[in-house]
């Protein structure tokens, strides 16, 4: 019997299948890097580098809104503008007040610069006079002849052997709106740097801000010299267009490795964020166990992004809350007003309805943190504060509006209406016990009130309601008076 035809031998099919299946692994194996390569890098670009920018804008930000919120309560702060109208007499009252700030809130100083006498007041007493010919003092005169209610700076602090300090400069008004000074506090960039090091150390990234000529101000490590942008060919060249572009992304070459940068421009500080990634070092390791380094890279990437957006979704709600309500008392705070009240006034134009406003003081309250402490004093103002918020309607929202003043919004409320609501307010806050640790504290409050006209603003309104509540603290305060229409 014959052998049968055959028209491949086995052994050379066998060599080509493991010809063809060595092809179509090494095809997809070279296939899979150079797209690996590609996706890791534009994770970088799209990603990684973006991400790494945000959170720490994010966490800046958030360190940056609890001091803003602590000088603009410092500049509305009764006592110091009454100790200011009174001429600056007792420099140790200023001295302690500023001190306590500091101490209270874990700054790093705290200041008030007198417009009428030019002194510079810190917690340890009167540092200097500040004048125009001295350049150190020109923060002084910006802020003084700014629109804006504060700015944040940063400068290095002269009562703090000359630290770089971030400082929230805010104006302070009598209160008859003339501009008397200004006050805040001041930041260390020590924790800002340490936020630097730790998302260096984090994510192998490098990471530095600088000012608008490029020049590096703060750097994670204060060992180390920090890099001269100007001094690198690949940078340097597009260092002018960077600073003019202000956020964006770009890559240059530097000792002959590819280098991807992302920038962003930090208006608070007047800064420029920059987030450098060496791509050649960040791919060393996939080329050396590519299959392995994909399948963690996606495990890790899903799991980076979902705790990322967890992690970002819950400081953005903690920033608006911490943005739009006073810690102490749990009421809206002025910037939360400003938002709703152009949110009421567009209703109103909308459809009219009466609107009133109720200025409020607590009584003698000073007398209350003189005697008892100020802890007594908070407590005071947080169950002072609850009773407000507990009286009144859904529609209606309280503010703080001061160190111990409230200011209460009533929609489609008459100011007669509005008279006969704060009257109820007084009795219930006269007839309550504000302090149940100390049942013998007792405290009154006194109310301005005035309705709205479509003629004036908001703040003009609320001018009528304050001179309504000065009239009530001339006559003997605990009292209600409704400040006359608008002529």
């Amino acid at each position: 019997m014959s052998r049968p035809f055959r028209i491949i031998d086995r052994r050379s099919l066998i060599l080509l299948l493991g010809l063809l299946l060595s092809c179509g692994f090494f095809a997809t194996t070279l296939f899979g890097y150079f797209v690996s390569k590609e996706a890791i890098r534009s994770a970088i670009i799209g990603q990684d580098l973006p991400l790494t920018s945000s959170n720490i804008y994010s966490e800046i930000q958030k360190d940056l809104v609890r001091p803003v919120l602590i000088s603009s309560t410092m500049a509305h702060d009764t006592f110091l503008r009454d100790w200011i109208l009174r001429g600056e007499n007792e420099v140790g009252e200023m001295s302690r007040y500023l001190a306590e700030v500091k101490v209270r809130h874990k700054a790093f100083s705290s200041f008030f610069v007198s417009e009428k006498s030019g002194i510079y007041y810190t917690g340890e007493g009167v540092l200097k006079h500040v004048a125009e010919n001295e350049p150190r003092d020109a923060w002084y005169f910006r802020v003084r002849d700014m629109q804006e209610e504060y700015e944040i700076n940063v400068d290095p602090d002269l009562a703090n052997s000359d630290a770089l300090t971030i400082f929230i400069n805010y104006r302070v008004f009598d209160f008859d709106h003339n501009y008397i000074g200004a006050t805040g506090i001041g930041l260390t960039v020590d924790s800002v740097r340490r936020l630097i090091r730790d998302y260096q150390t984090r994510f192998k990234r490098t990471i530095y801000f600088t000012d608008a000529s490029g020049k590096v101000v703060v750097f994670g490590d204060p060992t180390k010299q920090p890099p001269e942008l100007r001094a690198r060919p690949g940078l340097a060249a597009q260092l002018d267009h960077i600073l003019k572009e202000r956020t964006g992304f770009y890559q240059f070459k530097d000792g002959g490795d590819n280098h991807l940068l992302n920038v962003n421009y930090l208006p608070e500080l007047q800064w420029y964020l920059f987030v450098e990634q060496n791509e050649d070092v960040a791919l060393a390791g996939v080329r050396q166990t590519l299959y392995v380094n994909l399948a963690i890279s996606l495990l890790v990437t899903l799991i980076v992004t979902f705790l990322s957006y967890l992690t970002l979704g819950h400081y953005q709600s903690r920033i608006e809350t911490m943005a739009s309500t006073d810690k102490l008392t749990g009421l809206l705070n002025r910037h939360a007003f400003g938002i709703l009240i152009d949110k009421l006034l567009a209703s109103h134009r909308r459809n009219p309805q009466p609107i009133t406003f109720l200025l409020a003081d607590i009584d003698h309250f000073k007398q209350i943190n003189d005697r008892y402490g100020h802890r007594t004093g908070d407590q005071v103002l947080t169950n002072v504060s609850s009773l407000l918020r507990s009286t009144l309607r859904a529609a209606d929202f309280a503010v703080r509006w001061g160190g111990e003043e409230f200011l209460l919004v009533l929609p489609g409320c008459t100011g007669d209406e509005g008279l006969l609501i704060a009257e109820k307010l007084r009795l219930a806050v006269q007839e309550s016990t504000p302090c149940p640790e100390n049942a013998a504290i007792r405290t009154t409050l006194s109310f301005g009130v005035s309705q709205y006209d479509d003629r004036e603003t908001p703040d003009q309104a609320i001018s009528r309601a304050d001179e309504a509540l000065y009239a009530v603290k001339q006559t003997g305060r605990n009292g209600v008076s409704l400040a006359p229409a608008k002529t």
